[in-house]
């Protein structure tokens, strides 16, 4: 009996390394439908590279006079169509933003796994900096879920004006093991983003906010992720908590009110 358990526990693991990348990323192509023609949206469309030659895609709002410039991140599932809205409402901000997808979602070629996709944002951030005309290090990093991992290696590599992230974990594998909790995923998943390991050497604002109903990326590991940032050593951090936001939801009218003062602050 011990011996078909642990053969079913080593099939899964296997299935699970294999599959590992379609578990994580949900990409919708371009599909040439209306979601793709932003008929009465002031934008350029942008086609970059990223350093292995992979072709990607991008969408630049550009603000007359901007307060700061952002680069957005999505999250593991859609294309750039599905932030539209979100993209309008910074606009409207006063910031000028920069929406891109990672390859192989929307327009961008190649397919995505972990070094891709930040490689992807790497490229996005030098182009969003010559469409804007500021340093790279001026830009501030925003991202959603797996996004705002992304957001963090960026801010906390390299350097950003300031980080803003929503709904996002301290590392992939903390959140498989939520999900897969028999399972040895911190040992065996390939896929790391593990955000909270380098979130400490980031020296800029920070703001982050999570819903406390969250099914997918549970409130806990945000908290856990905010409770890393060196705060002895950072301009300025606040968190803000979604009473009953799940994963998905859009963020609330508060929520803004608070990105809006938190651009004010930014040094």
């Amino acid at each position: 009996m011990v011996r078909v358990v642990l053969l079913v526990a080593l099939s899964c693991v296997l299935l699970l390394m294999i599959f590992e990348e379609r578990l994580i990323f949900f990409p919708v192509k371009y599909d040439g439908s209306a979601y793709w023609r932003l008929n009465g949206s002031v934008y350029e469309d942008v086609h970059f590279e990223a350093d292995d030659g992979i072709r990607l895609h991008g969408w630049y709002f550009e603000h007359e006079e901007p307060r700061a410039v952002v680069l957005f991140s999505h999250g593991n599932a859609g294309n750039v169509t599905h932030r539209l809205e979100m993209a309008h409402r910074l606009q409207r901000l006063g910031l000028s933003v920069f929406v891109f997808d990672y390859r192989g979602y929307g327009r961008s070629e190649g397919r995505p796994h972990e070094q891709g996709v930040l490689a992807d944002a790497r490229a996005a951030r030098k182009k969003l900096a010559e469409l804007a005309g500021v340093a790279e290090c001026e830009i501030v990093q925003m991202g959603r879920s797996l996004g705002g991992a992304v957001a963090v290696d960026l801010a906390a590599r390299d350097g950003a004006r300031g980080l803003v992230v929503e709904s996002t974990f301290s590392s992939m594998p903390d959140v498989a093991a939520v999900h897969y909790p028999f399972l040895p995923v911190h040992r065996f998943m390939r896929t790391r983003l593990d955000s909270i390991s380098i979130i400490g050497e980031y020296r800029g604002p920070v703001l982050q906010s999570h819903g406390d109903g969250d099914g997918i990326v549970p409130f806990h590991l945000g908290k856990r992720l905010y409770e890393a940032v060196d705060t002895d050593n950072v301009f300025f951090t606040q968190f803000f908590s979604i009473a009953g936001g799940d994963h998905n939801d859009p963020q609330p009218d508060e929520y803004y009110q608070l990105l809006d003062t938190f651009i004010d602050r930014l040094p």
